[in-house]
């Protein structure tokens, strides 16, 4: 089990997914520049919109997903499987309302956000049919976590591989109108996403049923422990406020930008595929690093766990120096793939040199944050998060880019500002281990646990 959690051999199957979701989007995007700049905005603002409502099953996802590694490293297994099963089923009935939702109102979804007038039939055709696959979308999250927590990040590695290779495959001939498929622009973007994410739902059930070592069963889907899901939810909830406290504040910061103009909005889409292609080995160690340690926390092997927060982060933080150095050398050249506007791409240039700013304050707080929510210190990391996201990063962001007319450039000095002031916070809460009280004293003995006694 130890091999099985290896810090490399967690990271690099977790990089490679990572790294085919962000081409999924950058592909997407790409695609969509040639339809349009109009249609690239409508995708990148619907994107954060189903960002944000994707916490609302994330809560249990995450949670579900840290308990299932420290189940495991204290020897609990049935524990841990009866925590995947309830995970899947909660987030299935949040998933469904969610889809019912955004095919039912996507104008008025739009309108309540600020969609600037001219991009609300393109948003109503996009938000209608990726929303409506909100539950697709639910249970790959979930699927995903249970597995990759088991220690085995290969097959949600796998299952990125096949889901990238469909979707580019249907983009590029609803777009172009090959393979005999119809030219349908946005809308043949939007059905590739839904197919694409359909069939890697049905392959990630599949892996699901027996990423335990007893295999699943029909009669397990009636699993079901109140103890367990109150693990669950205890750990889950902060880790959902922190994450929903984030996206919304993204999804506030597009709105801002939709007040500075479609350029803007655009010019930030492209921009966030750069920085995501940046950060994406970086985030890996720190998913990876929160994996080992729930593990290693699970068998009070303390010393260990701090001994991979920091390595991790050291790891971390020259990937991503690097990664931003070449971004900012051949940034320009990159953003001229996206579009040829010579406006979009001065503007995204201009904050070339404040993602190398930007990076190594997202590793620290990205790294400590994830490691402190595995060891269950989730609630430090979210009353953080709340006051840092929302008084600096947007509250700082509205003033400086909106009232005071820096645009771009004052919105980004707040986001660098906020991921340095939490990664701070979360450091100093390490260093002070008091994430170390109520320590769990190690494994149990096989067959022991909530679970089994129920």
């Amino acid at each position: 089990m130890d091999k099985k959690y290896n810090l490399w051999v967690l990271s690099w199957p977790i990089f490679i997914e990572l790294l085919l979701q962000f081409l999924l989007g950058t592909v997407d995007t790409l695609m969509v520049s040639r339809v349009s700049d109009d249609a690239v905005a409508v995708v990148g603002f619907a994107n954060q919109l189903f960002a944000a409502l994707t916490t609302l099953f994330t809560i249990v996802a995450s949670g579900a997903g840290i308990l299932i590694a420290q189940k495991l490293g204290a020897r609990k297994e049935e524990d841990a499987r009866t925590i995947s099963v309830i995970a899947v089923k909660a987030t299935f009935g949040i998933g469904l309302l969610l889809s019912i939702v955004l095919m039912a109102m996507p104008r008025t979804i739009a309108l309540a956000l600020q969609m600037p007038e001219s991009l609300l039939p393109l948003a109503d055709t996009y938000i209608s049919i990726v929303g409506g696959g909100m539950l697709l979308t639910a249970l790959m999250t979930t699927l995903s976590t249970v597995i990759r927590n088991t220690g085995n990040t290969k097959a949600p590695m796998v299952t990125a591989i096949g889901m990238n290779v469909v979707h580019i495959v249907l983009n590029y001939g609803f777009i172009y109108g090959a393979f005999g498929l119809p030219q349908w622009g946005l809308t043949g973007v939007a059905l590739s996403t839904l197919v694409s994410r359909l069939l890697a739902t049905l392959l990630l059930f599949y892996m699901f049923i027996y990423a335990f070592e007893r295999k699943m069963w029909l009669p397990d889907l009636k699993l079901w422990h109140r103890g367990l899901f109150r693990e669950v939810m205890n750990i889950g909830w902060p880790l959902g406020v922190n994450m929903a406290s984030w996206v919304f504040s993204q999804l506030v910061i597009y709105v801002f930008l939709n007040m500075l103009g479609p350029k803007e909005l655009a010019a930030r889409t492209y921009m966030n595929s750069l920085e995501s292609f940046c950060f994406l080995l970086g985030f890996s160690l720190a998913l990876a690093g929160q994996i080992k340690a729930a593990y290693l926390y699970g068998e009070g092997r303390m010393r260990e766990v701090s001994q991979t927060a920091f390595r991790m982060m050291l790891a971390g933080q020259i990937v991503v120096i690097v990664n931003a150095l070449i971004i900012f050398i051949f940034g320009r050249q990159l953003l001229g793939f996206f579009t040829d506007d010579p406006e979009i791409i001065a503007l995204g240039a201009s904050l070339l040199g404040l993602n190398l700013l930007l990076q190594p304050g997202k590793m620290l707080n990205m790294g400590l944050g994830d490691t402190l929510n595995a060891v269950g210190d989730t609630r430090f990391v979210m009353k953080i998060s709340l006051f840092s996201m929302w008084i600096v990063s947007v509250g700082i962001s509205y003033v400086l880019g909106v009232e005071l007319g820096w645009g771009l450039i004052g919105i980004y000095v707040c986001m660098i500002a906020d991921e340095y002031l939490r990664g701070a916070l979360c450091l100093w809460r390490w260093r002070s281990k008091k994430w170390a009280r109520g320590v769990n004293p190690g494994p149990a003995a096989p067959g022991t646990g909530a679970a089994a006694e129920a």
